[in-house]
Protein backbone atom coordinates (compact mmCIF):
# COMPACT_ATOMS: atom_id res chain seq x y z
CA UNK A 1 0.00 0.00 0.00
CA UNK A 2 1.32 3.34 -0.77
CA UNK A 3 2.08 5.95 1.57
CA UNK A 4 -1.11 8.01 -0.07
CA UNK A 5 -3.15 5.32 0.75
CA UNK A 6 -2.04 4.75 3.89
CA UNK A 7 -2.95 8.79 4.70
CA UNK A 8 -6.04 8.29 2.98
CA UNK A 9 -6.93 5.20 5.09
CA UNK A 10 -5.93 7.45 8.37
CA UNK A 11 -8.26 10.42 7.52
CA UNK A 12 -11.34 8.26 6.89
CA UNK A 13 -11.68 8.59 10.99
CA UNK A 14 -10.30 9.90 14.24
CA UNK A 15 -7.71 6.32 14.76
CA UNK A 16 -4.17 6.42 16.09
CA UNK A 17 -2.78 7.61 13.35
CA UNK A 18 -4.67 10.89 13.16
CA UNK A 19 -4.04 11.54 16.44
CA UNK A 20 -0.44 10.86 16.19
CA UNK A 21 -0.48 13.69 13.46
CA UNK A 22 -2.79 15.78 15.76
CA UNK A 23 -0.06 18.22 17.09
CA UNK A 24 1.05 18.90 13.45
CA UNK A 25 -2.29 19.66 12.33
CA UNK A 26 -2.92 22.23 14.84
CA UNK A 27 0.20 24.39 13.75
CA UNK A 28 -1.38 23.70 9.57
CA UNK A 29 -4.57 25.10 10.94
CA UNK A 30 -3.18 28.05 13.08
CA UNK A 31 -1.25 29.08 10.05
CA UNK A 32 -4.15 28.46 7.78
CA UNK A 33 -6.29 31.31 9.83
CA UNK A 34 -2.82 33.56 10.39
CA UNK A 35 -3.08 33.88 6.44
CA UNK A 36 -6.78 34.16 5.95
CA UNK A 37 -6.19 37.11 8.19
CA UNK A 38 -3.66 38.81 6.95
CA UNK A 39 -5.56 38.68 3.18
CA UNK A 40 -8.85 39.43 4.90
CA UNK A 41 -7.33 42.46 6.73
CA UNK A 42 -5.55 44.18 3.56
CA UNK A 43 -2.24 43.03 5.63
CA UNK A 44 -1.54 40.95 2.25
CA UNK A 45 -2.85 42.15 -0.71
CA UNK A 46 -5.21 40.26 -2.99
CA UNK A 47 -4.14 40.96 -6.90
CA UNK A 48 -7.47 42.21 -8.63
CA UNK A 49 -7.24 41.34 -12.79
CA UNK A 50 -9.04 43.58 -15.43
CA UNK A 51 -11.81 41.08 -16.04
CA UNK A 52 -13.77 38.76 -13.77
CA UNK A 53 -11.99 35.65 -11.88
CA UNK A 54 -14.21 32.41 -11.22
CA UNK A 55 -12.52 29.99 -8.54
CA UNK A 56 -13.18 26.21 -8.52
CA UNK A 57 -11.51 24.37 -5.46
CA UNK A 58 -12.44 22.63 -2.51
CA UNK A 59 -11.06 22.43 1.34
CA UNK A 60 -10.16 19.41 1.15
CA UNK A 61 -7.16 17.50 -0.67
CA UNK A 62 -7.97 15.23 -3.29
CA UNK A 63 -9.73 14.45 -6.38
CA UNK A 64 -13.12 15.80 -6.09
CA UNK A 65 -14.44 16.49 -9.93
CA UNK A 66 -13.07 19.85 -10.23
CA UNK A 67 -11.30 19.72 -13.58
CA UNK A 68 -14.46 17.69 -14.81
CA UNK A 69 -16.34 21.03 -13.64
CA UNK A 70 -13.55 23.28 -14.83
CA UNK A 71 -14.14 21.62 -18.70
CA UNK A 72 -18.15 22.16 -18.17
CA UNK A 73 -18.34 25.78 -17.09
CA UNK A 74 -15.78 27.38 -19.40
CA UNK A 75 -17.43 25.03 -22.72
CA UNK A 76 -21.21 26.53 -20.76
CA UNK A 77 -19.69 29.83 -20.40
CA UNK A 78 -18.54 30.03 -24.10
CA UNK A 79 -21.42 28.75 -25.11
CA UNK A 80 -23.11 31.93 -23.85
CA UNK A 81 -20.86 34.13 -25.88
CA UNK A 82 -18.13 34.51 -22.94
CA UNK A 83 -14.73 34.07 -23.95
CA UNK A 84 -13.10 32.51 -20.93
CA UNK A 85 -9.27 31.63 -20.12
CA UNK A 86 -7.87 29.27 -17.61
CA UNK A 87 -5.81 29.41 -15.03
CA UNK A 88 -3.67 26.36 -13.13
CA UNK A 89 -1.27 25.59 -10.96
CA UNK A 90 0.20 22.75 -13.07
CA UNK A 91 0.95 20.31 -10.55
CA UNK A 92 3.96 18.21 -11.16
CA UNK A 93 4.18 19.96 -14.12
CA UNK A 94 8.24 19.63 -15.53
CA UNK A 95 8.48 23.84 -16.64
CA UNK A 96 9.27 26.25 -13.92
CA UNK A 97 7.72 29.49 -13.88
CA UNK A 98 4.51 30.04 -16.16
CA UNK A 99 3.88 28.68 -19.67
CA UNK A 100 0.76 28.38 -22.20
CA UNK A 101 -0.73 24.62 -21.58
CA UNK A 102 -1.85 24.43 -25.96
CA UNK A 103 -3.06 21.35 -27.01
CA UNK A 104 0.16 20.12 -28.33
CA UNK A 105 1.88 20.72 -24.91
CA UNK A 106 3.68 17.27 -23.00
CA UNK A 107 1.81 16.26 -19.99
CA UNK A 108 4.70 15.90 -18.59
CA UNK A 109 6.54 19.66 -19.06
CA UNK A 110 2.65 21.31 -18.50
CA UNK A 111 0.54 18.88 -16.20
CA UNK A 112 -1.90 16.17 -16.90
CA UNK A 113 -4.93 18.00 -15.88
CA UNK A 114 -3.99 21.79 -17.54
CA UNK A 115 -3.58 19.42 -20.72
CA UNK A 116 -6.69 17.75 -20.79
CA UNK A 117 -8.68 21.35 -20.11
CA UNK A 118 -6.57 22.79 -23.36
CA UNK A 119 -7.68 20.17 -25.38
CA UNK A 120 -11.67 19.37 -23.96
CA UNK A 121 -11.87 23.24 -23.98
CA UNK A 122 -9.84 24.68 -26.83
CA UNK A 123 -9.76 27.74 -24.22
CA UNK A 124 -6.30 29.13 -23.76
CA UNK A 125 -4.45 27.67 -20.64
CA UNK A 126 -1.88 28.99 -18.67
CA UNK A 127 -0.10 27.18 -15.89
CA UNK A 128 2.18 28.76 -13.14
CA UNK A 129 2.67 28.21 -9.33
CA UNK A 130 1.68 32.25 -9.47
CA UNK A 131 -1.74 32.70 -10.71
CA UNK A 132 -1.56 35.93 -10.60
CA UNK A 133 1.66 36.14 -12.89
CA UNK A 134 -0.13 33.24 -14.88
CA UNK A 135 -3.59 35.09 -15.31
CA UNK A 136 -1.66 38.08 -16.33
CA UNK A 137 0.47 36.67 -19.09
CA UNK A 138 -2.98 34.66 -20.59
CA UNK A 139 -4.77 38.09 -20.55
CA UNK A 140 -1.42 39.61 -22.71
CA UNK A 141 -1.36 36.73 -25.34
CA UNK A 142 -5.58 36.42 -25.57
CA UNK A 143 -6.39 40.23 -24.78
CA UNK A 144 -9.74 39.20 -25.82
CA UNK A 145 -10.88 36.89 -22.63
CA UNK A 146 -13.31 38.09 -20.74
CA UNK A 147 -13.71 35.55 -18.31
CA UNK A 148 -10.67 33.68 -15.93
CA UNK A 149 -11.56 30.37 -14.24
CA UNK A 150 -8.95 29.47 -11.83
CA UNK A 151 -8.48 25.81 -11.29
CA UNK A 152 -8.16 24.50 -7.91
CA UNK A 153 -6.90 27.85 -6.54
CA UNK A 154 -9.51 28.38 -3.45
CA UNK A 155 -6.43 28.77 -1.11
CA UNK A 156 -4.23 31.16 -3.75
CA UNK A 157 -5.97 34.07 -1.72
CA UNK A 158 -2.88 36.58 -4.06
CA UNK A 159 -5.70 36.13 -6.64
CA UNK A 160 -8.53 37.59 -5.93
CA UNK A 161 -12.05 36.55 -7.27
CA UNK A 162 -15.77 37.24 -7.69
CA UNK A 163 -17.20 33.74 -7.66
CA UNK A 164 -16.02 31.07 -5.06
CA UNK A 165 -17.20 27.78 -5.77
CA UNK A 166 -16.13 24.66 -3.69
CA UNK A 167 -16.94 21.13 -4.73
CA UNK A 168 -17.09 18.37 -2.75
CA UNK A 169 -17.32 14.54 -3.28
CA UNK A 170 -18.90 11.74 -1.12
CA UNK A 171 -16.07 11.74 1.23
CA UNK A 172 -16.68 15.00 2.35
CA UNK A 173 -14.43 15.84 4.91
CA UNK A 174 -13.52 12.82 6.36
CA UNK A 175 -12.67 12.96 9.78
CA UNK A 176 -12.82 16.47 10.22
CA UNK A 177 -9.68 17.40 11.13
CA UNK A 178 -6.51 19.91 8.91
CA UNK A 179 -3.79 18.26 7.28
CA UNK A 180 -1.88 15.83 8.12
CA UNK A 181 -3.87 14.56 10.75
CA UNK A 182 -6.88 14.84 8.54
CA UNK A 183 -7.79 16.26 4.23
CA UNK A 184 -8.62 19.77 5.25
CA UNK A 185 -6.66 21.94 3.89
CA UNK A 186 -9.31 25.03 5.44
CA UNK A 187 -11.67 23.92 7.97
CA UNK A 188 -15.43 23.44 7.04
CA UNK A 189 -16.51 26.92 8.20
CA UNK A 190 -14.54 28.27 4.72
CA UNK A 191 -18.05 26.54 3.18
CA UNK A 192 -19.82 29.22 4.75
CA UNK A 193 -17.64 31.85 2.40
CA UNK A 194 -17.92 30.60 -0.82
CA UNK A 195 -20.54 31.33 -2.80
CA UNK A 196 -21.14 27.98 -4.22
CA UNK A 197 -21.17 24.27 -3.49
CA UNK A 198 -21.19 21.76 -5.83
CA UNK A 199 -21.79 18.26 -4.17
CA UNK A 200 -20.63 15.33 -6.31
CA UNK A 201 -21.35 12.11 -5.66
CA UNK A 202 -24.37 10.86 -3.42
CA UNK A 203 -23.90 12.43 -0.06
CA UNK A 204 -24.52 15.98 0.89
CA UNK A 205 -21.23 18.41 1.94
CA UNK A 206 -20.84 19.14 5.58
CA UNK A 207 -23.79 22.00 6.23
CA UNK A 208 -22.06 25.57 6.50
CA UNK A 209 -24.25 28.57 8.41
CA UNK A 210 -25.37 30.50 6.30
CA UNK A 211 -25.27 28.40 3.36
CA UNK A 212 -23.79 29.05 -0.19
CA UNK A 213 -25.73 27.67 -3.13
CA UNK A 214 -25.97 24.53 -3.55
CA UNK A 215 -25.43 22.47 -6.86
CA UNK A 216 -25.09 18.70 -7.56
CA UNK A 217 -22.92 17.05 -10.37
CA UNK A 218 -22.76 13.93 -11.97
CA UNK A 219 -20.38 12.58 -14.60
CA UNK A 220 -21.98 10.91 -17.35
CA UNK A 221 -20.06 8.68 -20.19
CA UNK A 222 -19.99 5.36 -21.71
CA UNK A 223 -18.63 5.37 -25.05
CA UNK A 224 -14.75 4.53 -25.22
CA UNK A 225 -12.07 5.71 -28.07
CA UNK A 226 -9.24 4.60 -28.48
CA UNK A 227 -6.15 6.17 -27.46
CA UNK A 228 -3.82 5.96 -30.87
CA UNK A 229 -7.13 6.37 -32.90
CA UNK A 230 -9.80 9.54 -31.36
CA UNK A 231 -11.83 8.43 -34.28
CA UNK A 232 -12.26 4.76 -33.43
CA UNK A 233 -15.02 4.33 -30.66
CA UNK A 234 -16.76 1.33 -29.17
CA UNK A 235 -19.68 1.20 -26.42
CA UNK A 236 -19.07 -1.52 -23.30
CA UNK A 237 -20.94 -3.98 -25.18
CA UNK A 238 -18.54 -4.58 -27.50
CA UNK A 239 -15.42 -4.52 -25.03
CA UNK A 240 -17.06 -7.46 -22.52
CA UNK A 241 -15.93 -10.12 -24.49
CA UNK A 242 -11.94 -8.87 -23.96
CA UNK A 243 -9.51 -9.42 -21.29
CA UNK A 244 -9.60 -6.63 -19.75
CA UNK A 245 -6.97 -4.40 -17.17
CA UNK A 246 -8.09 -0.53 -16.31
CA UNK A 247 -5.80 1.98 -14.68
CA UNK A 248 -6.34 4.82 -13.32
CA UNK A 249 -4.17 7.55 -11.72
CA UNK A 250 -6.64 9.98 -9.96
CA UNK A 251 -7.56 11.02 -7.20
CA UNK A 252 -10.32 8.78 -6.73
CA UNK A 253 -9.83 5.71 -8.73
CA UNK A 254 -12.07 3.50 -7.23
CA UNK A 255 -14.77 6.05 -9.16
CA UNK A 256 -13.76 5.04 -12.27
CA UNK A 257 -13.36 1.21 -11.59
CA UNK A 258 -17.10 1.68 -10.26
CA UNK A 259 -18.33 3.42 -13.54
CA UNK A 260 -16.63 0.50 -15.82
CA UNK A 261 -18.72 -1.83 -13.31
CA UNK A 262 -22.09 -0.25 -13.94
CA UNK A 263 -21.33 -0.46 -17.69
CA UNK A 264 -21.34 -4.42 -17.40
CA UNK A 265 -17.16 -4.94 -17.79
CA UNK A 266 -15.15 -6.89 -15.99
CA UNK A 267 -11.44 -6.30 -15.60
CA UNK A 268 -8.49 -6.10 -13.57
CA UNK A 269 -8.14 -2.86 -11.93
CA UNK A 270 -5.12 -0.92 -11.32
CA UNK A 271 -5.20 1.94 -8.70
CA UNK A 272 -2.14 4.62 -8.77
CA UNK A 273 -1.56 7.46 -7.36
CA UNK A 274 -2.81 10.77 -8.12
CA UNK A 275 -0.83 12.43 -11.40
CA UNK A 276 0.84 9.59 -12.07
CA UNK A 277 3.79 9.70 -14.49
CA UNK A 278 3.10 6.43 -16.58
CA UNK A 279 6.24 4.38 -17.54
CA UNK A 280 6.04 1.27 -20.36
CA UNK A 281 6.01 -1.00 -17.91
CA UNK A 282 3.31 -0.07 -16.05
CA UNK A 283 1.13 -0.90 -18.77
CA UNK A 284 2.73 -4.34 -19.47
CA UNK A 285 -0.33 -6.66 -18.22
CA UNK A 286 -0.28 -10.41 -18.77
CA UNK A 287 -3.12 -11.78 -20.37
CA UNK A 288 -4.70 -8.57 -21.71
CA UNK A 289 -6.44 -7.52 -24.98
CA UNK A 290 -6.61 -4.04 -23.95
CA UNK A 291 -6.88 -1.95 -21.62
CA UNK A 292 -9.69 0.84 -20.24
CA UNK A 293 -8.32 4.34 -18.42
CA UNK A 294 -9.50 7.83 -17.55
CA UNK A 295 -9.00 10.74 -20.31
CA UNK A 296 -6.11 12.46 -17.60
CA UNK A 297 -4.56 9.21 -17.93
CA UNK A 298 -5.17 9.29 -21.46
CA UNK A 299 -2.89 12.40 -21.78
CA UNK A 300 0.39 10.43 -20.44
CA UNK A 301 -0.01 7.20 -22.53
CA UNK A 302 0.47 7.78 -25.72
CA UNK A 303 3.22 5.66 -26.84
CA UNK A 304 3.78 3.73 -24.11
CA UNK A 305 2.32 0.19 -25.04
CA UNK A 306 1.50 -1.80 -28.15
CA UNK A 307 -2.30 -2.98 -26.25
CA UNK A 308 -5.04 -1.70 -27.35
CA UNK A 309 -6.04 1.44 -25.11
CA UNK A 310 -9.62 2.67 -24.53
CA UNK A 311 -10.71 5.77 -23.10
CA UNK A 312 -13.27 6.64 -21.16
CA UNK A 313 -14.49 10.60 -21.58
CA UNK A 314 -16.92 11.90 -19.30
CA UNK A 315 -19.08 14.74 -19.18
CA UNK A 316 -20.22 16.58 -16.08
CA UNK A 317 -23.76 17.10 -15.89
CA UNK A 318 -24.56 20.19 -12.94
CA UNK A 319 -27.84 20.86 -12.09
CA UNK A 320 -28.99 23.97 -11.25
CA UNK A 321 -27.24 25.62 -13.91
CA UNK A 322 -24.18 26.98 -12.43
CA UNK A 323 -23.15 29.24 -15.13
CA UNK A 324 -26.24 30.99 -14.95
CA UNK A 325 -25.57 31.57 -11.29
CA UNK A 326 -22.05 32.71 -12.45
CA UNK A 327 -22.69 35.00 -14.64
CA UNK A 328 -25.42 36.34 -12.62
CA UNK A 329 -22.61 36.48 -9.75
CA UNK A 330 -20.30 38.28 -12.33
CA UNK A 331 -22.83 41.17 -14.06
CA UNK A 332 -24.09 41.67 -10.50
CA UNK A 333 -20.61 43.03 -9.16
CA UNK A 334 -19.58 44.32 -12.59
CA UNK A 335 -22.47 46.64 -12.19
CA UNK A 336 -21.62 47.11 -8.33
Amino acid sequence: MSPESVLRRAWASRGPAAWALAPLAAVFAAAVALRRVLYRTGILAAQRLPVPVVVVGNIAVGGTGKTPLVIWLVQALARRGMRPGVVSRGYKAGCGGVREAGTRADAATVGDEPLLIARRTLAPVWIGADRVAAARALLARHPDCDVLVADDGLQHYRLARDVEIAVLDERGAGNGWPLPAGPLREPCARLATVDAVVNHGAAGPPRAHPGPARFSMSLAGSRFHRLDDPGATRDAAELRALRLHAVAGIGAPQRFFARLAELGLSFVPHPFPDHHRYRAQDLAFPDCDAILMTEKDAVKCAGLTSTACWVLPVEAVVVPDLADFVLEKIHGREAA
